[in-house]
């Protein structure tokens, strides 16, 4: 699935756009009441799920105090939810079960709402005295993915060019000053550029070293850092730039993971180092999550509660981790490469993702309002093979590497979102 045509054959992807027909909204809401009878409407109606796993909560404590802790792990808005705590309360007194404080309970029910692709998932972990905790749950049918995310014009996806050279390029970091500088990381060396009149011009060149021979298909990144330079992490070796005076790099062995976003979002994964892969065992990990299915790149999208995270697999499917559930979508067809990106008139993350033509790769954005993709940009088309794509260190760019499909040269972008053009 890697998408790089000149080491081993990768698997073809497109994405196919999920933009549903929009109608108007009153014409919506009746659609809504006459197809939908018996379910959630438009997930504005919790009353009928929150009595079904109150009822099964009642009959797990018996009449009694009881705590009640609601954490929320889906898209249901923060007002649903104390709605939703409204209704727990009032069917548990139905049942003879009352929720007061924790230190004057009987028991504590800890309900999660969670949910994947498809449905909403609810589930209830009992917990009566020393005892094993019992546990109860219930699915229904989710609705339409959110509009809000279609209603929103859509962002322009820019590409300025940076690097363009023979060898390849696994990152590249851009350090914003006077004069504008990017760092540039090869599987032979990272050099240094600096951007006068018009042109980037290389500065300095800095070897690395490495004992064991790298992979043939080598990937690497490039992370900034505030008391030195950077890190430039590769298969089996790490190095650091000097800390002060003239910049100079130190290479050892290593098997430490890789930050796999910002430094904000706090988890990296072990890349396989002879191979071109994480492996999926994660640190700290995500929630009570540890592991992930093994996987080329990821993303994190931080929502009210939790981070969501999206891993583009090895198995060339979609993972979506947010700390409790895994979730898997077989019908997106995204490549390899994804990366996090902020835009400054939106106030979630958004996913960059490529996907495969028959001779060219095209980069898109895409919202996640409900855990299923949204386009939110044009498709942007690449003059080749993308090889690499990360997110910069403010989170509000990415780098792109692709070959050109002319010249064989290796060309590094900066891809950024723009609003309202």
């Amino acid at each position: 699935m890697r998408d790089h045509s000149h080491q081993y054959e990768r698997v073809r992807a497109s994405y196919n756009s999920r933009i549903l027909p929009m109608l108007p909204s009153r014409a919506r809401w009746l659609g809504c009441a006459l197809l939908l009878i018996g379910q959630l409407c438009f997930a504005s109606d919790w009353h009928s799920p929150a009595a079904q796993l109150a009822g099964k909560i009642s009959a797990a404590t018996g009449p009694g105090v009881i705590a009640l802790e609601i954490n929320n792990r889906s898209s249901i808005s923060a007002a649903d939810v104390e709605q939703i705590r409204g209704f727990f309360i009032s069917e548990l007194a139905t049942g003879g079960v009352r929720v007061w404080q924790p230190d004057q309970a009987a028991a504590v029910a800890k309900v999660t709402l969670s949910e994947n692709l498809n449905s909403y998932i609810w589930i209830a972990e009992v917990q009566q005295g020393t005892g094993e905790p019992k546990i109860a749950m219930i699915s229904m049918d989710r609705p339409p993915s959110s509009l809000s995310a279609q209603n929103a014009p859509l962002l322009t996806l820019h590409a300025t060019q940076l690097i363009s050279q023979s060898q390849p390029i696994l990152d590249l970091a851009v350090l914003e000053g006077n004069p504008r500088r990017a760092v540039v990381l090869s599987d032979s060396a990272v050099s240094v550029f600096d951007f006068k009149d018009g042109h980037w011009l290389q500065t300095q060149s800095l070897p690395i070293a490495h004992a064991t021979s790298f992979p043939r298909d080598i990937r690497g990144r490039l992370v900034l850092r505030k008391d030195h330079l950077f890190d430039a992490y590769l298969p089996g070796v790490i190095c650091h730039s000097s800390e002060a005076g003239s910049l100079s790099l130190n290479c050892s062995r290593s098997d430490d993971p890789w930050p796999l976003a910002i430094a904000e979002f706090g988890v990296s994964g072990f890349f396989a180092p002879a191979r071109n892969f994480f492996t999926g065992v994660l640190t700290p990990g995500i929630g009570k999550q540890r592991s992930a299915p093994a996987f080329y790149s990821a993303s994190a999208i931080p929502k009210d509660k939790y981070v969501l995270w999206i891993f583009g697999g090895v198995d060339g499917q979609v993972h979506l981790l947010d700390g409790i559930n895994q979730q898997t979508s077989s019908r997106l067809r995204w490549g390899s490469d994804i990366a996090g990106i902020r835009a400054a008139c939106r106030p979630d993350w958004l996913v960059l993702a490529t996907a495969q033509g028959d001779e060219e790769d095209s980069i898109q954005a895409f919202e996640i309002p409900d855990r299923e993709p949204v386009a939110a940009s044009q498709k942007l088309p690449i003059h080749g093979r993308v090889t690499a794509l990360w997110t910069q260190q403010n989170g509000e760019a990415a780098t792109a590497v692709y070959r050109n499909a002319d010249t064989g040269n290796y060309e590094a972008l900066q891809l950024t979102l723009a609003c309202g053009q």
